[in-house]
């Protein structure tokens, strides 16, 4: 699905698919993780908000499903973490939860 739409799903979804909707939102998002700057090419290219990925990568960390890295004064670095799951898409202790 495309990024904008997936961010529209996201916004309406309730319960559990919307656990679903947001990582197919975090991890399409994070395949564009590399261009910069990233937020003005999201913008640009798929008119989709900063807002939306990040309140989608707050709504799993709340969950327990991921964890936004942070910098050394506290702030969090969301385009890190994008990037962290673009190269490691599966934790192992995800992984060897599902084996």
């Amino acid at each position: 699905m495309k990024l904008k739409t997936l961010a529209r799903l996201y916004r309406v979804a309730r319960g559990d698919e919307k656990v679903g909707l947001a990582w197919g939102l975090v991890r399409e998002a994070a395949r564009y993780s590399t261009h910069e700057p990233y937020w003005d090419y999201l913008r640009e290219s798929f008119d989709v908000r900063a807002k939306e990925i990040k309140d989608a990568l707050l709504f799993l960390e709340g969950r327990g499903e991921v964890e936004i890295k942070r910098s050394a004064d506290g702030r969090r670095l969301y385009v890190s973490t994008l990037k962290d799951i673009r190269r490691n898409p599966v934790r192992l202790d995800r992984w060897l939860g599902l084996t």
